[in-house]
Protein backbone atom coordinates (compact mmCIF):
# COMPACT_ATOMS: atom_id res chain seq x y z
CA UNK A 1 0.00 0.00 0.00
CA UNK A 2 2.82 3.03 1.15
CA UNK A 3 2.20 6.09 1.70
CA UNK A 4 -0.17 7.19 -0.52
CA UNK A 5 -3.77 5.12 -1.16
CA UNK A 6 -4.77 3.58 -4.25
CA UNK A 7 -6.84 6.68 -4.94
CA UNK A 8 -4.09 8.83 -4.67
CA UNK A 9 -2.31 7.48 -7.25
CA UNK A 10 -4.55 9.29 -10.29
CA UNK A 11 -3.39 12.72 -9.37
CA UNK A 12 -0.37 13.84 -11.13
CA UNK A 13 3.01 14.04 -10.24
CA UNK A 14 4.39 16.47 -8.37
CA UNK A 15 7.56 18.67 -10.24
CA UNK A 16 10.83 17.07 -10.27
CA UNK A 17 12.10 20.42 -8.75
CA UNK A 18 9.76 20.96 -5.69
CA UNK A 19 10.43 22.87 -2.89
CA UNK A 20 10.44 19.96 -0.36
CA UNK A 21 13.38 17.92 -2.71
CA UNK A 22 15.13 21.08 -2.97
CA UNK A 23 15.23 22.26 0.92
CA UNK A 24 15.68 18.28 1.90
CA UNK A 25 18.79 17.57 -0.83
CA UNK A 26 20.23 21.00 0.59
CA UNK A 27 19.79 19.87 4.28
CA UNK A 28 21.58 16.29 3.17
CA UNK A 29 24.10 18.18 1.80
CA UNK A 30 25.14 20.44 4.07
CA UNK A 31 24.74 17.27 6.84
CA UNK A 32 27.89 15.72 4.83
CA UNK A 33 29.63 19.10 4.67
CA UNK A 34 29.20 19.34 8.71
CA UNK A 35 30.39 15.82 8.94
CA UNK A 36 33.66 16.40 6.89
CA UNK A 37 34.13 19.95 9.10
CA UNK A 38 33.76 18.10 12.31
CA UNK A 39 35.62 15.24 11.20
CA UNK A 40 38.77 17.92 10.55
CA UNK A 41 38.72 16.81 6.51
CA UNK A 42 38.39 19.40 4.02
CA UNK A 43 34.61 19.93 3.40
CA UNK A 44 34.30 20.36 -0.44
CA UNK A 45 36.66 17.97 -1.47
CA UNK A 46 36.47 14.76 0.77
CA UNK A 47 33.90 12.22 0.72
CA UNK A 48 31.90 13.47 -2.41
CA UNK A 49 30.38 10.44 -2.79
CA UNK A 50 28.08 11.25 0.78
CA UNK A 51 27.72 14.23 -0.61
CA UNK A 52 25.97 12.85 -3.26
CA UNK A 53 24.51 10.00 -1.54
CA UNK A 54 22.89 12.23 1.09
CA UNK A 55 21.59 15.10 -1.39
CA UNK A 56 20.15 12.37 -3.32
CA UNK A 57 18.47 11.03 -0.23
CA UNK A 58 17.01 14.05 0.73
CA UNK A 59 15.52 14.77 -2.90
CA UNK A 60 14.03 11.56 -2.99
CA UNK A 61 12.75 11.92 0.27
CA UNK A 62 11.36 15.54 -0.31
CA UNK A 63 9.89 14.42 -3.20
CA UNK A 64 7.58 11.73 -1.83
CA UNK A 65 6.61 13.82 0.93
CA UNK A 66 5.75 16.46 -1.62
CA UNK A 67 3.51 13.82 -3.51
CA UNK A 68 1.58 13.09 -0.24
CA UNK A 69 1.11 16.49 0.34
CA UNK A 70 -0.48 16.91 -2.40
CA UNK A 71 -2.99 13.60 -1.97
CA UNK A 72 -3.93 15.41 1.89
CA UNK A 73 -4.58 18.72 0.38
CA UNK A 74 -6.99 17.17 -2.70
CA UNK A 75 -8.62 14.78 0.09
CA UNK A 76 -9.06 17.88 1.60
CA UNK A 77 -10.51 19.87 -1.20
CA UNK A 78 -12.45 17.18 -2.46
CA UNK A 79 -14.26 16.34 1.13
CA UNK A 80 -14.80 20.35 1.30
CA UNK A 81 -16.56 20.63 -2.13
CA UNK A 82 -18.67 17.51 -1.73
CA UNK A 83 -20.10 19.67 1.97
CA UNK A 84 -20.40 22.55 -0.34
CA UNK A 85 -22.51 20.47 -2.67
CA UNK A 86 -24.85 19.16 -0.14
CA UNK A 87 -25.46 22.07 2.27
CA UNK A 88 -26.24 24.64 -0.48
CA UNK A 89 -28.10 26.72 1.79
CA UNK A 90 -24.87 27.74 4.40
CA UNK A 91 -23.06 28.94 0.84
CA UNK A 92 -25.96 31.07 -0.76
CA UNK A 93 -24.59 34.13 -2.70
CA UNK A 94 -24.05 37.43 -1.68
CA UNK A 95 -25.09 40.51 -3.45
CA UNK A 96 -22.80 42.04 -5.44
CA UNK A 97 -21.75 45.98 -3.85
CA UNK A 98 -19.66 48.38 -6.09
CA UNK A 99 -16.69 50.12 -4.50
CA UNK A 100 -18.39 52.88 -4.30
CA UNK A 101 -21.17 51.07 -1.90
CA UNK A 102 -18.31 49.94 0.15
CA UNK A 103 -16.24 52.96 0.96
CA UNK A 104 -17.42 56.03 3.07
CA UNK A 105 -17.43 59.13 1.26
CA UNK A 106 -14.53 61.33 1.36
CA UNK A 107 -14.79 64.94 2.27
CA UNK A 108 -11.24 66.61 2.49
CA UNK A 109 -10.36 68.99 5.79
CA UNK A 110 -8.59 72.10 4.18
Amino acid sequence: MGLIPDEGKSLPPPGIANRNSVWLAGVGWFSAMLHNAMNHRPPLKSGVHRQVLLTTIGWFIGYHITKYENYTYAKLDRDMNEYIRLHPEEFAEKEKKTFAEIVEPFHPVR
